[in-house]
Order: C-alpha cells, then structure tokens, then sequence
C-alpha cells in the first residue's frame, strides 16, 4: 500500500471545510496481521464501519475528505502519539497503539504481548505522523485560501460499549473539546441542525473530541474542529454488521443538512 490515506477531492467549488474520518479503515500490514489473533482481525470491532460511505456526499458540496486506509489497531489517529490519557474518568482508554479492544479483550495472539518501543516508534512514524502531516497541509491550504477553516472529524460507535460507559451512547455526540477547539458559532449551528426528535443528542459527553479535534482545533489561529460520534445503529442494522440503507438515509439527510449549514456559517459569518 503506497499510502496509509487516501484524498477524496471537491467534486465542485471548494469550501472552507476538511471532513477526516480516520477509523473506517480495515488495512493491516502483512508484519503486524500475523501477530494479531485471526478472529479479531477478520472483522476488526472497533472499526467505524461505513462512514466513509455515509459521507460519500461530501464532494457534491465542495468539501475535501480523507480517509485513512489502516485499521486503528495498527495505530489509533486519534490518540496522542506520547499515550497522554484523552480522559481520567475510569474508562477503558486504547493506547496509540492498542493491545486490547475497547472492552479490554487482547487483540495478540500472545496475550502477553506489548509492542516495544521501536515498534510503536515505526507505526508512529509511518502511519500516524503522515496522516497528521497531510491534514495539516490540507487545513492551511484552505485556511490561506478562505482566511478560515473548518475540521470536521467523523466518527461512529457501537450502541453499547462497557468499557467505556454502563448506559448505551447517545445517537449523535458532538465534541469541541468543551468549547475550545471551534468558534461557538460553528457548534451552535451543528447543535441545531442535529438536533432531531428521532435522535438523541449529547454535546461534550461522553465524548468531546478526541487528539485530532484538540491538536488542530485552533480559533485563535481561524482553524476550528469539531468532532461528531454517532451510533452505528443510526445507519446499520441491529446487531450493528451490516449497512441499512433505510436508516443511513436518514441520517445522512441530517448530515448533509448540517454540513451545509456549516458551510453556510463558515463563509459567510464573522466567527
């Protein structure tokens, strides 16, 4: 594989908006599968299955996405490449480069197994710093372009996860790293539009944006993040394996709605 992400380019007018979703893919490098037991693998689940799908409007509103190609559990983009804790309240926290699943269970053959530092070191550097490099470019490109930028992180979670929490997540979980990573303006305007009776909506918890929306998020410096978590059950069936194409299109109406919402707010108000 020639590069760990790939680039989907406006297919109209560019905006001031980056979406990144950085946990659909499924890639494992050949050295790294043979360590990792077969049954994980095969269906890797803490995967954000089909949100590159979900977005796959993006380009018709003039929006570039990336994508990364390997899984999280080659190493996790939204971790702090040092594995300085995202939380402190007791919940199960993967590290940059996991050796257990959200809830704990062992991803090695050899459940004994840690990485070495040379090997975190080479994922790191192969994996999470070009990720970070190429959406770094991509946000000044536009933020010298527009004057300002917007970093959309899109994400999605089982219903239910244990180890992180007892009760099922909110359908929808917008994050701005309690209101320090986006203008209020932005997360004002997405607050609205998602805010739907046949979803519930949770802002800042439990979720509130991971390493991607607080390194880039920068206001002061006209570079804001947000972070969107959703339930799978939003546009997958029940047991959460398989794409539903009646629920998917509904949440993808309120996601263009959103979407366009921003583009609306970003271009056109003083943020």
């Amino acid at each position: 594989m020639s590069s760990p992400f790939h680039i989907i380019p406006p297919s109209r007018p560019p905006v001031p908006v980056i979406i990144s979703i950085p946990h659909a893919g499924t890639f494992f490098p050949q050295d790294i599968l043979g360590k990792l037991l077969p049954g994980k693998t095969a269906a890797p689940d803490d995967t954000d299955w089909f949100v590159d799908r979900l977005y796959d409007f993006a380009p018709e509103l003039g929006i570039t996405t990336i994508v990364a190609e390997n899984s999280r559990w080659v190493v996790d983009l939204n971790r702090d490449p040092y594995d300085r804790p995202l939380y402190d309240d007791g919940r199960v926290m993967t590290s940059v480069v996991p050796i257990t699943d959200f809830n704990g269970e062992s991803l090695y053959c050899d459940s004994t197994f840690y990485p070495d530092a040379e090997e975190i070191r080479h994922r790191i550097e192969h994996y999470h710093r070009p990720y970070f490099e190429k959406l770094g470019q991509l946000l000044n490109k536009k933020k010298q372009e527009f004057g300002k930028v917007l970093l959309f992180d899109a994400h999605s979670i089982r219903k239910n996860v244990p180890g992180i929490q007892k009760d099922p997540f909110p359908d929808l979980i917008l994050g701005d790293n309690n209101g320090t990573s986006a203008a209020a303006l932005l997360c004002n305007t997405a607050l609205e539009k998602l805010h739907r009776p046949e979803y519930s909506l949770s802002y800042n918890f439990p979720f509130k944006g991971g390493y991607i929306t607080r390194y880039f998020g920068n206001p002061d410096g006209n570079v804001h993040a947000l972070q969107l978590e959703m339930c799978k059950t939003n546009y997958m069936d029940d047991t959460e394996r398989f794409y539903n194409d009646v629920r998917a299109d509904n949440i993808r109406r309120v996601l263009r709605k959103t979407l366009e919402a921003l583009i609306e707010t970003i271009e056109k108000e003083e943020l």
